[in-house]
């Protein structure tokens, strides 16, 4: 697997983003203005996450996904070490991700990584997306900021 950045003018990988974010509008928002990475495997788009800077010392990864097909296999993870690879080398100091209350295996994986929730944003899924948002069989209702110093 080789993960690169997407190059300017080439069209991001929507079906993979889209699985982390169901607002398209929301996630062409963030890709404007952050930086997207594609994990690839024979010439194939398997996992992306995009990174947006909140400030000088603080990046934000705002979606992170693996493919349907690939996930429970490790990618996730190694995405998520790549994207605070790339908060280190570009000099940041903190590495932020939100996530729903209903995203059980999101929050496991974050913590285990060092991440430790921050805040909570109560409402966030119900006032930012037309459609109610199902997972785990719970209704995502609330967005849990994690946090990691790095």
């Amino acid at each position: 697997m080789k993960i690169r950045k997407l190059q300017y003018g080439e069209i991001p990988p929507y079906e993979l983003l889209l699985l982390a974010d169901p607002s398209r509008a929301l996630v062409e928002a963030y890709i404007a203005e952050g930086e997207c990475y594609v994990a690839e495997e024979n010439r194939e788009s398997i996992g992306v996450f995009v990174v947006v800077a909140l400030s000088k010392n603080t990046i934000e990864i705002k979606n992170i996904a693996v493919r349907e097909d690939r996930q429970g296999q490790g990618l996730g993870k190694k995405l998520l070490h790549q994207a605070i690879e790339v908060a280190k080398s570009n000099g940041y100091a903190h590495i932020e991700i939100g996530t729903g209350n209903s995203s059980i295996g999101q929050l496991a994986l974050y913590q285990k990584c060092g991440f430790r929730i921050s805040s909570v944003i109560k409402d966030f899924f119900v006032e930012h997306y037309d459609e109610i948002i199902m997972e785990n069989g719970i209704q995502c209702r609330d967005m849990i900021r994690l946090r990691l110093q790095i």
